[in-house]
């Protein structure tokens, strides 16, 4: 059973296909396109977890994922426990890694990096902590998925805004705010897999944003390889294993993403245990000739894993979310490619429909779509992507 019907499913679907599994979707939205190339769909919520488990039990799964479709992955846990299904980690070990204030909770605690955050339940005891955060924060929901409803704040002005923001698309309302880490270089956002609760050579990116978007904290662009020092990647690695050793993890794929800060520490931000949005699974697979979804999905059922370690990646390669312009708007009538890029797609997935009307860029459920593209170097990649308006033509009127 997949959670979720969203476009990142259908790779998925096509390998669990080919291995001979018969494929059930489940969401409250029939008409979501990966309903359309499973085996059987049903309609109902996937946070309700009660539900799904209900329904799993009567179509008697031997598997159950919720990859890249984050409000499900609580409910996916909860239902393998129960019917003592593999899953990469245990219900309460995705509690906390699910609900971004326990798990800085959870980081604090036990001796991680981690910023100064807490979680507020309700707007008037958040706007009454405001003096508890000297500096710029980040406020955020809890629980969204994509960047919805985050807010940096660097004046307390606006932080009745940015609160009532993050209260509007968070589904528990429950809310975090957090201090402002200053980067250094790029935050990362990879998939990584387990064994046995041990990271599997992990492989970092680096992840880009478009500062003229309307939520500028939307990532838009990954890139392999990462231009990460090798010190702090082995850092990162140490601190997910004593991680998972600390959550008693098992096998399974992960969304990590991390960053390294003018304060000289690497920091875990998120640790998911899914896969990530935009194919970054895919893509990993492609360039670095891993398996991880054909793996994710044998250790679902049980079927044996057959991993395949990273390999030297062939020049620079990344994964694109198309998105309006600054200020586009109107009615989409069509998106195509520049004949200069043709030979550097690797995988083009676009989900707009032609007719509807640009939406705003707030989060990663407003993309029009995910390329992924491969060049021969980084210089080369940076020049094309950095101006859309060279290579795609998002056509509206």
């Amino acid at each position: 059973m997949l959670l979720g019907g969203t476009r990142f499913l259908l790779p998925l679907i096509d390998i669990a296909h080919r291995l001979g599994l018969y494929v059930i979707t489940a969401d409250y939205l029939p008409d979501n396109i990966a309903h359309k190339h499973s085996d059987a769909y049903l309609n109902l919520s996937i946070i309700d977890k009660e539900a799904v488990l209900e329904a799993a039990r009567a179509e008697r799964i031997d598997g159950i994922m919720s990859f890249g479709v984050d409000p499900g992955v609580v409910t996916a846990a909860y239902v393998a426990e129960q019917m003592g299904l593999p899953f990469q980690c245990s219900y309460a070990a995705a509690c906390i890694l699910q609900d971004k204030a326990r798990f800085r909770q959870f980081l604090a605690g036990n001796g991680f990096n981690c910023p100064t955050a807490k979680g507020y339940t309700s707007e008037s005891d958040a706007l009454n902590d405001a003096d508890t955060f000297p500096g710029p924060v980040i406020v955020k929901p809890v629980d969204s998925a994509g960047s919805k409803g985050i807010t940096a704040v660097r004046s307390k002005e606006y932080l009745t805004e940015a609160v009532r923001t993050a209260f509007d698309n968070s589904l528990s309302k429950r809310i975090i705010i957090e201090d402002f880490l200053d980067t250094v270089g790029f935050q990362s956002s990879t998939d990584i897999f387990t064994v046995e609760g041990m990271v599997d050579t992990p492989v970092f990116s680096d992840q880009m944003f478009d500062p003229s978007a309307t939520n500028p904290y939307v990532p838009t662009l990954e890139i392999w390889p990462t231009t990460m020092p090798s010190r702090y990647q082995s850092d990162l690695t140490d601190q997910l294993n004593r991680l998972f050793r600390l959550l008693h993890c098992r096998n399974g794929i992960y969304n990590v993403e991390c960053r390294v800060c003018s304060d000289g520490k690497a920091y875990l931000m998120e640790v998911s245990p899914r896969g990530g949005g935009n194919h970054i699974a895919l893509l990993q697979d492609m360039a670095l000739g891993t398996n991880y979804i054909e793996n994710e999905i044998r250790n679902a059922v049980g079927i044996p894993l057959q991993l395949n370690r990273p390999q030297d990646i062939k020049g620079v390669w990344c994964t694109y979310s198309i998105h309006p312009h600054d200020g586009q708007s109107g009615t989409l009538r069509s998106i195509r490619f520049s004949p200069n890029i043709q030979d550097r797609l690797r995988f083009t997935d676009l989900s707009y429909t032609p007719g509807a009307t640009i939406q705003p860029f707030t989060g990663a459920n407003m993309s029009l779509g995910d390329v992924l593209l491969q060049f021969d170097t980084r210089s080369a990649l940076i020049e094309t992507v950095s101006d859309p308006s060279r290579w795609i033509d998002i056509n509206t009127d």
